[in-house]
């Protein structure tokens, strides 16, 4: 959802710019103790082999990491949806540190869009474990950015003149993947059809007295905080007995893109959706964009994110979207409603035990 405004002394080539460069330490090998210690931790000691941190191929499992930022476990692959671990205002609040997420040795880095809230971490994390950049011409420039001589592989979906609703399918590894270019939140008159009421809960700032920021994580994001949009892409990842789909935004497709919920309905039956609840159209029509494009998908599970205490001041607790999201799916039919599962800030961060699907 967010971009904040950045001040030009923050800008490329800043004074906080040359500051905030951390290197990671490189991926060890699968085997090596530290990468089977952090699959385990992300992914459970019953997912990851003991000896050789290969993955079980009978499961998929996720660990969210903040905001809408995932560890994906699939296919015997680690991916990375979204790269950001919340801490430029309050540190420590998601038990996760973009050095874990590195130590995990991911093969793909999957973007949604380029704001500092969802790639931020991006650029070091690749940097350091080598993983396949995914993400449009403008993502993939902008993280290549991040960092002095990137010395990572990419992979492009498109540019931001790409047309809304544009489909591509492609593998990697042993998942089929189809990106689908659709649309940022944005605010948008009052629906007086298919809108639901405005909210947006309470700002709940108290997480910054017990999680206060720290000097590295202001030198880290603050120069960030200008990194454009880029564009953005909806993922279906497809392995045999499961298909998920993640969005990291939820656009008013009602409005200004109707012809994308075609695009979702064609895709192939959709398991499990993870997507962005939290957004600038809730002001004006509460959750009906998130609706939207549950109706489109119907999925059997929908997992709500982006909705978590990560910006405090601004943003509030993920319990309190769960009252105006359970009204919202009552709105669908009970033939096409999904399965809720909600996600809770902090208990529900890295916690692969929300997100295991047997196969």
């Amino acid at each position: 959802m967010c971009k904040l405004p950045g001040l030009g002394l923050f800008g490329p080539g800043g004074k906080l710019t040359s500051l905030s460069a951390g290197v990671l330490r490189p991926a060890a090998d699968p085997a090596d103790p530290r990468t089977i210690a952090a699959r385990a931790r992300f992914f459970g000691a019953d997912t990851v082999d003991p000896q050789t941190g290969a993955l079980r191929t009978d499961r998929v499992v996720l660990s969210w990491v903040g905001c809408t930022t995932f560890a994906l476990a699939i296919g015997g692959s680690v991916f990375l949806l979204d790269a950001w671990v919340p801490r430029l205002t309050s540190t420590g609040y998601v038990p996760a540190t973009p050095q874990g997420l590195v130590d995990l040795a991911p093969a793909a880095i999957f973007i949604g869009h380029g704001h500092f809230d969802h790639a931020a971490d991006a650029g070091r994390i690749a940097q350091a474990s080598g993983a396949v950049v995914h993400g449009t011409a403008e993502h993939c420039a902008s993280i290549a950015a991040q960092v002095t001589d990137p010395a990572f592989p990419t992979a492009v979906h498109g540019d931001a003149g790409t047309a809304i609703g544009t489909r591509e399918d492609f593998a990697v590894g042993a998942v089929e993947v189809t990106v689908v270019r659709h649309l940022h939140s944005a605010r948008t008159p009052s629906d007086p059809v298919g809108g639901s009421p405005r909210f947006f809960p309470r700002p709940q700032p108290g997480i910054v007295l017990t999680h206060p920021p720290t000097l590295s994580g202001l030198l880290q994001g603050v120069p960030r905080l200008r990194d454009p949009e880029g564009g953005v892409l909806l993922y279906q990842f497809r392995v045999p007995g499961l298909c998920l789909v993640w969005h990291d935004s939820t656009g008013p497709l009602t409005e200004r893109a109707p012809q994308v919920f075609d695009t979702l309905a064609a895709l192939p039956a959709t398991d499990v959706q993870i997507g962005a609840v939290q957004g600038y159209n809730q002001i004006s029509n509460g959750l009906r964009d998130p609706r939207t494009y549950i109706e489109a998908l119907t999925p059997a599970l929908f997992v709500p994110s982006h909705h978590d205490n990560w910006l405090p001041g601004l943003t509030a607790s993920a319990a309190t979207y769960d009252a105006p999201l359970r009204a919202e799916l009552e709105r669908i039919s009970a033939p096409r409603r999904p399965e809720l599962r909600t996600l809770h800030d902090p208990a529900d961060y890295v916690r692969p035990q929300r997100l295991t699907f047997q196969l």
